[in-house]
């Protein structure tokens, strides 16, 4: 498993036979999780840092995981996309509750856990344009290629998969429409065998509740929202009835509702107004890119070589977007990643912030899987109506790569991962700074600048001369290679204070 299971790992949603339904609330923290080196939120593999054997998983926001056991039970599980360990989950506000009409009509009951509410890193750009014209031009062909859950999900992968809803002659599949005028989605209601490969339930689920938070006008909220009657509240009941019949019903009154919104301009008129994506659904689109080009190709991310600048070690979306927003990264700058992967933090700059991102990856297995990325994120980004950022992935070396050299000159923003670098390799690299121009930020995991650096005469040709420094704290849950916090380096590049100091040497 890969990258971006975490967003699957978070709530499930849980359905359980013959239980007392009672309603109440507590605090509750998930249980920890293992964690492996497979993650990646803004990067993977290439100069970063250890690979372990496992994968690993981190919570989600609003995710339910559905799966159901011979007796016909929905047992808790996780959701989609590649494995990774998990870590321990930030306190749940754990919700056991039933339907107040249902309660006497069944013998089911659910469980909806929700991650505490995490607030929006990136500040408001006035500046940035959200919405894709071209995925809301009706009658337009599509021209990108797209991977259809029912690819990755399906009964014909013997073995892997089985009806979500118990044995039937009907076909397993259905559509889903997104926000924008693409052409709907095809899905299986299939649940994994195995709790950690994709379950396409979950992801339907979490679809409709991430369009109807981030597309529906105010006006037409009370259609998906309504604790009673709404979309969102059906869809949940059709499931704690185990009914396929209640449940294709939702979906298709769920596509019917976005097709006339997005007709009537509903759903315009709310991305116009958007000036800043939640996280949650930068996560979504970007789970959904990993989880149909990565993950089943997740095995290739296990051949980096410790020991060498070439180890595989991930930054997460969290920690990402935390970045963005110390940085101050807008959606008119340039973005640059150097060690880029599977090309996770590129993606996730183009799409959270809208600005130009450039990632570079020397080895050829993450080379090939960003492409593959690339292609399906510009898919679900027009499937979703949102306009990012152009993205670039190169494949190379990015200390003689010239594309990269041309475009470090015009950087605003420059993420490196080195914390398993060689000291070789971040020596090289200083001499880089040279050529990028005055308040560029470069973002590390390891300081380019020792400890109690000063300018000397002896030293007055150093390239580090040329950065001011300040160190930041990462907290638990933003890398891949540890469950701990640690620290990270924002350096700008400021001449001011050498030419101070050549100023009074005169």
């Amino acid at each position: 498993m890969g990258f971006f299971d975490h967003l699957q790992k978070g709530g499930s949603f849980s359905l359980q036979a013959q239980k007392p339904q009672i309603r109440k609330v507590v605090q509750a923290r998930a249980a920890p999780s293992r964690s492996s080196s497979l993650h990646v939120p803004t990067r993977t593999p290439s100069r970063n840092s250890p690979l372990s054997e496992n994968g690993r998983k981190i919570p989600a926001q609003k995710n339910r995981s559905v799966s159901t056991g011979a007796e016909a039970r929905f047992s808790k599980g996780r959701s989609d996309t590649p494995s990774r360990n998990r870590k321990r989950h930030t306190p749940e506000q754990r919700l056991s509750s039933d339907d107040d009409d249902d309660a006497n009509d069944t013998d089911t009951s659910f469980d909806v856990r929700k991650r505490a509410r995490i607030s929006d890193s990136t500040e408001i750009d006035p500046e940035r344009r959200v919405r894709s014209l071209e995925a809301f031009s009706e009658g337009v062909p599509e021209s990108l290629p797209r991977v259809h859950a029912a690819e990755i999900a399906s009964l014909k992968q013997t073995g892997k998969y089985r009806r979500a809803f118990g044995q039937t002659d009907k076909s397993a599949e259905i559509f889903l429409q997104y926000p924008s005028a693409s052409r709907k989605e095809r899905y299986n209601l299939v649940l994994p065998r195995d709790d950690d490969d994709f379950k396409p339930i979950d992801e339907i689920v979490q679809v409709i509740e991430t369009v109807s938070q981030n597309h529906i006008p105010e006006e037409d909220a009370d259609e998906f929202s309504n604790e009673s009657t709404g979309i969102n509240r059906r869809l949940r009941r059709a499931l704690a009835h185990v009914s396929e019949t209640q449940f294709r019903q939702v979906v298709a009154d769920y596509n019917r509702a976005i097709e006339r919104i997005r007709v009537n301009g509903g759903i315009s008129k709310r991305l116009d107004a958007t000036k800043r994506l939640p996280l949650s659904l930068v996560e979504r689109i970007l789970n959904q890119t990993y989880s149909r080009t990565v993950s089943p190709r997740v095995d290739a991310l296990r051949q980096y070589e410790n020991g060498t600048d070439n180890v595989y070690g991930e930054l997460l979306p969290r920690f990402i977007s935390t970045i963005f927003k110390e940085t101050g990264l807008r959606s008119g700058q340039v973005f640059v990643d150097l060690g880029s992967g599977v090309g996770n933090v590129v993606l996730q700059a183009a799409l959270e912030i809208g600005c130009e991102s450039w990632g570079c990856e020397v080895m050829q297995n993450a080379s090939e899987l960003a492409q593959l990325q690339q292609a399906e994120f510009e898919t679900r980004c027009r499937l979703w109506g949102i306009q990012p950022g152009k993205t670039h992935l190169i494949r190379g070396d990015f200390l003689t790569e010239e594309s990269i050299i041309r475009v470090l000159k015009r950087a605003d923003v420059v993420l490196i991962n080195n914390q398993a670098f060689t000291p070789q390799l971040n020596n090289e690299l200083i001499n880089h700074f040279l050529d990028m121009k005055e308040g560029c930020q470069i973002v590390s995991l390891k300081s380019f600048v020792p400890a109690g650096h000063k300018i000397q005469s002896r030293n007055l040709n150093s390239p580090i001369n040329l950065l001011t420094v300040k160190q930041k704290n990462y907290w638990s849950n933003s890398v891949s290679w540890t469950d701990v916090g640690g620290t990270y380096f924002i350096a700008t590049k400021d001449s001011s204070k050498l030419k101070a100091f050549v100023e009074n040497m005169e």
